[in-house]
C-alpha cells in the first residue's frame, strides 16, 4: 500500500492550523484547479468527529463521489479521515500536528491503495502516489499561507 509523509512547518499556533486543514470551505477553496465539490454530509464548517463528507472529485478526469469520515479526533493535535464510499481499496489520511519551538508542525501520513489488483498496483506506483503527494503539498503550502496571514490579523 503506498504511502505518503510531508511535514509542512507553519509559523503560527496550532489551533490555527488545526482548525484551517479541517475547514471544509478552506478546502474546497484551496484546491481550484481540481474540480472537489462538497455534495452531502458536513458541507460547511470545521469537520468533526464522526462526520463525514462526500466530495464529488474529478482526478485524472474520472469523475467519482469520495465519502470521508473522521475516524479520530483529538483537538488541535490529530484527525483522521477515512474513505467510507469510493472506487480505492482504501484511503487513510492522518492530520497530525505539533507546536515545537513557537511553530507548528504539521505532518500529513497518506495511505492509499486503488483496487483493480496487480493493474491498481502499477497505477499506484507510477501514477498515483506521485500525483497526491503534488496536491498535498500543493494545499499545505495554500494552508501555510492562509495560516499565517490570519496570525498577522489577530
Amino acid at each position: 500500500m503506498p504511502q505518503i509523509i510531508i511535514k509542512t512547518e507553519i509559523s503560527v499556533q496550532i489551533d490555527i492550523c488545526f482548525d484551517l486543514a479541517r475547514d471544509i470551505g478552506f478546502y474546497y477553496n484551496s484546491l481550484k484547479k481540481i474540480t472537489e465539490i462538497p455534495v452531502s454530509g458536513k458541507i460547511t464548517g470545521l469537520i468533526e468527529a464522526g462526520e463525514y463528507v462526500t466530495w464529488e472529485t474529478n482526478h485524472l478526469n474520472l469523475m467519482q463521489h469520495l465519502t470521508l469520515r473522521v475516524t479520530e479526533f483529538n483537538k488541535p493535535y490529530l484527525f483522521v479521515d477515512e474513505m467510507v464510499k469510493d472506487k480505492f481499496k482504501s484511503y487513510r489520511h492522518d492530520h497530525i500536528f505539533e507546536y515545537l519551538n513557537g511553530k507548528t508542525i504539521m505532518t500529513d501520513k497518506f495511505y492509499f491503495e486503488s483496487s483493480y489488483g496487480i493493474l491498481g498496483k502499477i497505477i499506484d506506483k507510477l501514477f498515483l502516489k506521485t500525483y497526491f503527494e503534488k496536491q498535498i503539498k500543493t494545499r499545505n503550502e495554500i494552508l501555510r499561507q492562509k495560516a499565517e496571514e490570519l496570525s498577522c490579523v489577530v
